[in-house]
């Protein structure tokens, strides 16, 4: 049996993120969509095993914006829906999000937004709970995946009775945990969507019925301080008169580093609504301690909100956090780095340290793209072509966009210039030509990134009759994030089918004139193809390099060939492993070259060879 469909009461070991899977079940969810981004896709995954059976909607979608409005809506005809999304996903929802907290929602909506401390996966160290404030919505906080389920059925309630969207934010080691979790029972709720007309609440185009809703917005989110504590979110224990405030994952690091420094006096407040916090928790946790030291990831959210509220309750208390250098604003943190910060504040003079310094650091590991990835083709192919027309690679900028391509930063290929957000390669490159650059300027990026957020930038470029080469990196699937289906798919979450959109015509149909299709395992006509595009001076030149994932592939029973090294012919040159790159391929002192069982067979690098030492049969 799946795990999201055991018995209630049963004790099930899960990843935090199927914990909020389940809790959506639990929850009676009826409408779940997002877009994948680490940390948050395995919710999305785990639903969609399961969907058919329990007759919920789970599907992925072309951006979080679409996803989150779909959601809405789905909310504002009275379903329970979530929307899910990693950190910089909820700034391309902003917009949306914005203004659901005017238009408010009839069936509870939860919205999950996954941060990523460290950072492991994400491009910027963001902290979302901002967020909350911006648009004035509810915020509530896991610290393991026990309370992320629990978390999200009681937002759900709580969504519903104040009719406000509820955020749910968590961070990777939340997500990505794994631990027994205690089942509740599943809520099957078989709403008809119904939607009633009702402009001054759904229509912004009205300055006075924005106004109007932003006061109804405002005497909501002072019911949701009215009924803080009819919901299990916060965790207050009253001990000595030292306190600590904390919130998500840091309170299993406070619990656990009390516990090694052997302080079982120490008064927790453990804010789990954080937007707004709870005056009456706080005030009681305050009027009990003199000193208090914040714990909190990232930046001082908490910190400062309490040391404002605190100058109007009158208390004299000491406080300590990020804003006197105690804890730092960046980075994960860990048992060591809270309990170093406890024993400073506390006066512990001595603890136990939780890690042993390495007299020898470990070497960093860098990732690569794998082996048989065709977008190391594509851009050993681009590099080639600009040196064969006489450029320098370093005149000829390459914008790149997020996805696996981005690994193309690493030696030996170092491609790509720039990496900024989703869709922003087009957008750049566009720039940079409207600018006056007087050198080919290209922009490489992946077939889930165009659907997500490059298409508008492309049809400028074809507004503005923009002179720039378009890379598409065509692998069929969003890899970086678990092979994901999008709109250019065959496939629907659930597997079943659905009707690709094919890039070429989109392309073709906002009125790109050049555009050529290449297999990029195929390198001398890549090589050619792209050398036409960047000798090419009249309007945008579309190269689309199209070849499934080698993941995916291996995963579909695909075979390719069987590549040896000649060691007769092989004169130890290096030049298959110091151009190309691929992880398949070793070196050997006294041999040279070995291919390693992780081959896929493409054969690729047999081109690179300049002495046909590699071998395809």
């Amino acid at each position: 049996m799946d795990p999201l469909l055991s018995e209630s009461g049963s004790k099930v070991l899960m990843m935090g993120n199927e914990a909020i899977a389940r809790g959506a079940i639990e929850g009676g969810v009826q409408f779940v969509s997002g877009y994948p981004g680490t940390p948050s896709s395995e919710v999305i995954v785990s639903l969609s095993r399961v969907s058919s059976k329990l007759g919920i909607f789970v599907e992925w979608f072309a951006n979080e914006k679409v996803a989150f409005e779909a959601a809405f809506s789905a909310s504002s005809a009275g379903l329970r829906s979530m929307v899910t999304m990693k950190a910089p996903g909820i700034n391309v929802a902003s917009d949306a999000l914005l203004s659901a907290a005017y238009a408010g929602v009839n069936g509870g909506m939860i919205i999950l937004v996954a941060d990523d401390p460290g950072p492991h996966t994400t491009q910027t160290e963001q902290d979302s709970r901002f967020y909350a404030l911006l648009s004035n919505l509810p915020l509530i906080e896991p610290s393991t995946p026990q309370e992320a389920k629990d978390m999200v059925i009681w937002g759900f309630e709580l969504s519903e009775e104040v009719n406000l969207p509820v955020i749910l934010r968590t961070t990777t080691r939340v997500n990505h945990t794994s631990s027994d979790v205690l089942l509740g029972d599943l809520k099957i709720l078989n709403r008809k969507p119904v939607f009633k007309k009702d402009p001054p609440r759904y229509v912004r185009a009205s300055m006075r019925w924005n106004l109007d809703r932003h006061v109804w917005l405002n005497k909501r989110m002072s019911q949701v301080q009215s009924l803080a504590s009819k919901y299990p979110f916060d965790i207050m224990l009253l001990k000595g008169d030292y306190g600590i405030i904390t919130s998500g994952v840091s309170y299993t690091y406070v619990l656990e580093s009390l516990r090694r420094l052997g302080f079982e006096s120490c008064s927790i407040l453990r804010i789990g609504l954080v937007n707004p916090i709870s005056m009456d928790n706080l005030s009681k946790f305050l009027s009990h301690c003199r000193k208090v030291l914040f714990v909190e990831e990232l930046e001082p959210f908490i910190e400062e909100r309490v040391r404002a509220l605190s100058t109007i309750m009158n208390l004299d208390v000491e406080f300590h956090g990020k804003f006197d250098g105690i804890l730092p604003r960046e980075g994960e943190f860990n048992i060591e780095i809270v309990e170093n910060a406890i024993a400073h504040i506390f006066g512990f003079k001595s603890f136990t340290p939780s890690i042993k310094s390495l007299s020898v650091e470990p070497p960093p590991r860098s990732p690569v793209m794998c082996a048989g990835c065709p977008h190391r083709n594509s851009y050993y192919a681009l590099l080639k072509a600009i040196r064969d027309l006489g450029f320098k690679v370093d005149e000829i900028p390459v914008f790149g966009d997020i996805g696996c391509y981005a690994l193309s930063l690493q030696k030996p290929l170092e491609a790509i210039w720039t990496e900024h957000c989703m869709g922003a390669s087009i957008s750049m490159a566009l720039g940079l030509k409207l600018s006056g650059y007087d050198k080919p300027v290209i922009a490489t990026i992946g077939d889930s990134t165009l659907f997500h957020a490059g298409l508008p930038a492309l049809v400028d470029a074809v507004h503005f009759n923009a002179n720039i080469v378009v890379m598409i990196l065509d692998n069929a699937t969003t890899a970086m994030t678990g092979h994901q289906p999008h709109p250019g798919s065959s496939v629907r979450a659930d597997g079943s089918p659905a009707r690709a959109v094919d890039i070429v015509s989109v392309v073709k149909g906002i009125g790109v004139d050049k555009v050529e299709v290449i297999d990029p395992y195929d390198i001398p006509k890549t090589i050619d193809v792209l050398k036409r595009a960047l000798l090419n001076r009249d309007g945008v030149y579309v190269v689309v390099c199209r070849r499934t994932c080698a993941i995916l592939s291996r995963r579909m029973g695909e075979k390719f060939h069987v590549v040896k090294v000649n060691y007769d012919v092989c004169r130890k040159c290096k030049v298959c492993i110091s151009t190309y790159g691929c992880p398949a391929m070793s070196w050997d002192p006294a041999r040279g070259p070995v291919i390693q069982s992780s081959c896929n067979g493409c054969g690729s690098c047999a081109y690179v060879c300049p002495f046909k030492a590699i071998e395809v049969y």
